[in-house]
């Protein structure tokens, strides 16, 4: 990470303008996204699902140059969980954003775990609780993919907890880092997903210090997950429910969570995630604005760039 030492480094990402999906009409146009991005004043941003923003790493570099946009990282889905095979299906579709990624410049592959039940209907698609077997694949999986995401594209995998995933709670976090190698895998800690899980943030930086490898920075509106809780609602409908919230309004604490970042003394990434799909194509950016100066206000070493 050059020009950024010893710094929390604030960027977004495509989902903070209410996009989920590769194409969806739904979603703000990528070009809007882009100039707004810029007009909101951050310098950096993640791919977003790939096929969003132009996959031509020439067309893509030169539409970054236009609007003094950098890429923090790609983002790809596995299930490794599910067993050995599991590796060739993710491998495909992940060597694709690696290789975009560090055409970019881009050092990060956030990678996200299978949801174990429907996010649309909220039926089960398999046992929300994994056997021996099942951590073991996933952990050889995550082994195997961060080596190679290293040692081909100089990329480090970095593993995003998840609502709704074997992979949310506390416990389930410190498991997966106990039995990971730390070379090939580490935290991408998002606050949200934290907090909407029942895991600790501050917590989890403290404890595993050298195992936070890069930030998504959101809050959940407590009121909203109590009655997402008591409703047994999916992710997605939790997600209409409004259960992100726009800081400073939610938990975590989002000020001490920078504090204890900065208290690390090495350069990483926060990346801004509010999801918000579906949203009007007008709403993003002042709450982005609104976001990006609070970030800057928590931390003495917090900067954009």
């Amino acid at each position: 990470m050059t020009d950024v030492e010893n710094k929390l480094i604030i960027g977004t990402a495509p989902d903070s303008w209410g996009v989920w999906f590769a194409d969806d009409p739904q979603q703000t146009p990528w070009e809007r996204f882009l100039d707004e991005v810029a007009e909101s004043g951050y310098k950096w941003i993640e791919l977003g699902p790939y096929g969003y923003l132009p996959n031509d790493p020439t067309r893509l570099a030169e539409e970054l140059k236009q609007r003094d946009l950098k890429v923090t990282a790609g983002t790809v889905f596995t299930a490794f969980h599910r067993g050995a095979k599991q590796y060739d299906e993710a491998w495909e579709p992940a060597r694709k954003v690696a290789e975009l990624t560090a055409a970019m410049g881009g050092e990060h592959i956030v990678v996200i775990p299978a949801m174990w039940r429907d996010d649309v209907t909220g039926e089960a698609v398999e046992n929300g609780e994994l056997t021996d077997e099942q951590w073991a694949d996933l952990f050889a999986g995550h082994n195997r993919m961060g080596k190679v995401l290293l040692e081909d594209f100089g990329l480090h995998q970095q593993f995003h907890s998840h609502a709704d995933s074997h992979v949310g709670a506390q416990q389930d976090i410190e498991t997966l880092l106990a039995a990971t190698d730390p070379r090939y895998l580490n935290l991408c800690l998002d606050t949200g997903h934290a907090e909407y899980c029942g895991a600790s943030s501050l917590e989890l930086i403290k404890n595993y210090p050298d195992r936070i490898g890069y930030l998504h920075l959101k809050q959940i509106n407590p009121g909203v997950l109590a009655e997402v809780n008591e409703k047994n609602m999916t992710w997605a409908a939790a997600n209409l429910a409004g259960v992100m919230t726009e800081p400073p309004n939610g938990l975590p604490d989002l000020r001490a969570v920078i504090e204890a970042v900065e208290a690390l003394n090495r350069p990483i990434f926060g990346i801004v995630e509010q999801d918000m799909y579906p949203v009007a194509f007008d709403v993003p950016m002042p709450i982005a604005k609104r976001t990006r100066n609070y970030l800057l206000s928590c931390g003495s070493r917090t900067r954009v760039q």
